[in-house]
């Protein structure tokens, strides 16, 4: 059973911003340097709507902020693309010489159903500090078997190959009157990142009528071999997500160890309905996790640190 401590919040909204009213959604570490951690999220405008930004942290104090981006990294796509109304960044592959490539979730609305997710490709050629679009359309489009979600991508590149673990569904199921999603955690590879098989293998499966659909899936290499996932879990009778994990020797194949992981919503405060978007990071031998809380992370984006396992 692992033990977790909890440091609160790291970065708590402002407001100030025109594109960044509330939210800091999905965050994503990256170490830039031995100073300083990036850590890329989505912010929302006051109607809700998407885009990508970081909150730069210290290193030795990652509950220091250093700087925060004051212009979005990518706006939204053309009118009647599948980023029109907003984008969630889930992934930032650092790819070495400045090079980067950023994997989102574009937001598309519906008229039949709620709405879309597949997934986007932007690049950096400066360490992250700006972005452009591989192109207006996704990487993963839909396909047969996965026909409205191709989302929450988050993308490792080893050994030559890029590695992908991303949430697929297609199907909607009614809940209290309203329509939610349903979808699994999927894999896939990928020689340059950018061209991607039309369907992945399941990871993660949907365990009985509780459950029924996966946040943001993030992988991480384990000390002394294999890997780590953390993700998220939504399930019907909690009406919020709740994190899960998992481990595997080789990332194609994963024991769930929900139970093992000890890191749940609080009594009181930000993360007291829900807890999700948990990214790990090995910070000067320790492990952390950013992750948010209640209404996908409205109040911003909070830390903790595991003590032992």
């Amino acid at each position: 059973m692992m033990r977790w401590k909890k440091l609160g919040l790291v970065y708590e909204l402002e407001g100030k911003l025109p594109w960044a009213k509330s939210h800091a959604m999905i965050p994503t570490p990256v170490r830039l340097n031995e100073k300083i951690i990036r850590i890329f999220v989505t912010f929302c405008d006051d109607k809700g709507i998407g885009r990508p930004g970081y909150v730069d942290v210290s290193a030795n104090d990652p509950l220091k902020v250093l700087d925060v981006s004051q212009q979005p990294l990518l706006e939204l796509g053309k009118p009647g693309t599948f980023d029109e109304n907003g984008l969630l960044t889930c992934s930032v592959v650092d790819l070495g010489g400045g090079r980067m490539f950023m994997y989102y979730a574009g937001f598309e609305l519906g008229t039949k159903i709620r709405y879309r997710l597949l997934t986007g490709l932007a690049m950096s050629a400066d360490g992250g500090n700006t972005f452009a679009r591989h192109a207006p359309t996704p990487v993963l489009e839909r396909s047969a078997t996965e026909m409205y979600f191709r989302g929450g991508p988050y993308c490792l590149y080893e050994l030559s190959r890029f590695r992908l673990w991303y949430v697929a569904g297609s199907e909607w199921i009614a809940l209290e009157g309203k329509s939610m999603p349903v979808y699994n955690i999927r894999y896939a590879e990928s020689e340059d990142g950018i061209h991607w098989p039309d369907k992945g293998k399941v990871q993660i499966a949907i365990t009985g009528p509780d459950e029924h659909g996966f946040g943001r899936p993030c992988v991480i290499p384990k000390v002394g071999g294999g890997y780590r996932m953390f993700y998220s879990v939504r399930r019907i009778s909690l009406g919020g997500y709740r994190l899960g994990y998992a481990e595997s020797a080789d990332g194609r194949t994963w024991k769930r160890m929900d139970d093992q992981l000890n890191l749940d919503v609080s009594p009181v405060g930000f993360d007291s309905q829900a807890i999700m978007y948990a990214a790990p990071i090995e910070i000067n031998d320790k492990l952390y996790v950013f992750y948010n809380g209640n209404e996908f992370g409205r109040d911003g984006f909070a830390a903790a640190v595991l003590e032992a396992e």
